[in-house]
Order: C-alpha cells, then structure tokens, then sequence
C-alpha cells in the first residue's frame, strides 16, 4: 500500500516476484538508544507509517457496513483468524491461583507457534513461498506475549507489519485497503479481545489511566477517520452510553469504547482520562490528526509506550 504498490495488479496472481526480492528471518534490531535513530529514519519505518497512513485514508467517512470489495487474499486471512478463534474455544482456561494470565495461553501460543507458518503458507501464493517463514514472524509477534502472558499495541503493530509485509509482496492489493481494516484487522480485534478475556492477559507497557487504551491504539485512529464528517455524531457523544450503543456496530472507535466500558468499572474520567480529554477535541478531524501525532511518537519509541500526549491536539 505504499506509493509503490500503487499499480494496476497484474492480470494473474501467480506472477512472478522480481528477482531482487529476498527474504530474511526478522530479528531484534532495538538494543540502544541510537538504534531508535536508525529505526525513526529508515525506510522500514517510513513504510509502515505510510501503510497506516493509507488505510486511515481509505476508510475516511466509512461505515463498518459499508460495500467494498473482498479478495480472495482476504477471505484466506478470515479464515486464517477464524482458525485462532477456534483454538481458543479447544483450549479453555485452566484453574490456577493467579486471576491473571492464565498459562492455558502458553498452550493456545505453543500451538501458533508451531503452525504459523503452514497458516501464513494457506495465504501467500506458491511462487512466493519463500517469504513465508519471515512473514509468518510477524503474525506469531502479534498475539502476545507467552511468558509474561501479557499484550498490547507493540503486538497489535506486529499484525499491522503482517498485513504491510502482504501488500510489499503483492498478496494484498490497493483495492484491498477497506477490507483490509473492515474485515481482517476488525476480525483480528474479535480475536484479541477473545484472548484478552478467557485468559485474563495483562497489558504490556499500560500507563494506565494515563494511557489511551490497555491494549489498543490503531482502531482509535482508523475508527477516528470513520467517524470524520459524521452528521450528528461528534467526540463528545463516544462518552455518551446511549451514543455508543447504537453506533458501535458501524464504527470501530465506539467499538473499542463499547470494549472498555464492558472491562472496567468506575467513572470512565477516572479510568480512561485520556480518552476522557479527547471527548473534549471539537473534531473528529483533529482526534484524528492528534492520534496519529501520538502513534508516530510511540512506534519512534517502539517501546509500547506513547510520549507525553498532553500536546497532541495543539494547533
């Protein structure tokens, strides 16, 4: 989805790659704090921030429900997802002292990790299986954690890398870009949110009131964009119960409200005061445009962490 995918899709899936395209095992390049430099001005990093950049277009003013086109690359990601999801319901929570991190997860975890890359190799045409074991990382990297049995939008971002890789390699296409949020990362939240609850996971890296979500951060922005223009539906209705209960199904940022309001209890200015402020911003434009100054900061970090949002919404 970077400027350089943006061509007319050749007239058969099983086109050749070009013969400079290699593949390697991804592997931790972050140990100093100069290496955050070398991340920020990269063209790995300008990459990703341009594929999010264009989903955050592509979905401007969107409902969840709205038509687009489903490719066969989609409905194989579906179903890969919906095999995660039924692997849940084949591992069930153990009793254990702990609330917390239930080690059922290692097991649900043990089984990815072994079978990632035949899921990833049901995705990627055959000419380009040679991509495979460095995508299927990606898709192992975005669930979670299993020793610490924790997850948050480090992890996310990883499945956000999985789907970029896809559209580097052409598996995915420019007109895959609103099935792409709508379908495959929405299905992907589904399935987090499942994880999260059955095996009560921890956040990783939570600031917590002092952070925008326990888990999330994309949906807030791609759901922000939807919501851009709405008609009567403004920032300040997301704290609005009634508000939220009938938009949620058709607006990811409600649903990602909806979420938290079911995992919480308390007044949600104590729990979510981040959030809370934003209800405050006039625009969903400038939500908006405030996010994604407040992600850029956090993947330049790539700590898990977002620096001090208190200027995000400044003009």
């Amino acid at each position: 989805m970077a400027e350089g995918e943006r061509q007319p899709p050749p007239d058969s899936s099983e086109e050749a790659p070009p013969a400079t395209q290699n593949f390697i095992i991804p592997k931790k390049e972050i140990h100093t704090v100069p290496d955050m430099g070398k991340w920020k001005r990269s063209q790995a990093y300008a990459d990703y921030i341009g594929f999010i950049l264009t989903l955050n277009e592509g979905v401007k003013g969107k409902k969840l429900t709205f038509e687009y086109k489903v490719s066969e690359a989609i409905e194989k990601l579906v179903a890969l997802l919906n095999t995660l999801d039924r692997w849940i319901d084949e591992t069930p929570p153990v009793d254990q002292p702990s609330r917390f991190g239930n080690k059922a997860y290692r097991t649900w975890y043990a089984k990815l990790d072994e079978e990632a890359e035949n899921l990833v190799a049901t995705v990627v045409p055959t000419h380009l299986a040679a991509a495979v074991p460095e995508v299927a990382v990606y898709l192992k990297e975005s669930v979670g954690n299993s020793t610490r049995i924790d997850y948050g939008t480090g992890h996310e971002a990883a499945f956000a890398a999985f789907l970029c890789c896809l559209c580097k390699i052409g598996v995915l296409r420019v007109d895959d870009q609103i099935a792409i949020v709508f379908k495959v990362f929405n299905r992907y939240l589904e399935v987090m949110r499942k994880l999260q609850k059955t095996y009560r996971m921890e956040p990783a890296g939570s600031q917590g009131v002092w952070g925008l979500d326990d888990f999330q951060f994309l949906p807030f922005i791609w759901g922000s964009s939807q919501l851009i223009d709405h008609p009567y539906l403004e920032p300040r209705h997301f704290v609005d119960e009634k508000a939220v209960n009938e938009n949620h199904k058709d607006y990811m940022f409600l649903e990602c409200i909806l979420f938290i309001t079911e995992m919480k209890t308390g007044p949600f200015a104590e729990h979510s005061n981040q959030l809370w402020n934003i209800s405050a911003v006039p625009s969903w434009s400038k939500v908006n445009q405030g996010l994604i100054r407040m992600y850029k900061a956090e993947r330049q970090k790539n700590s898990g962490l977002p620096e001090d949002e208190g200027g995000a919404y400044s003009d």
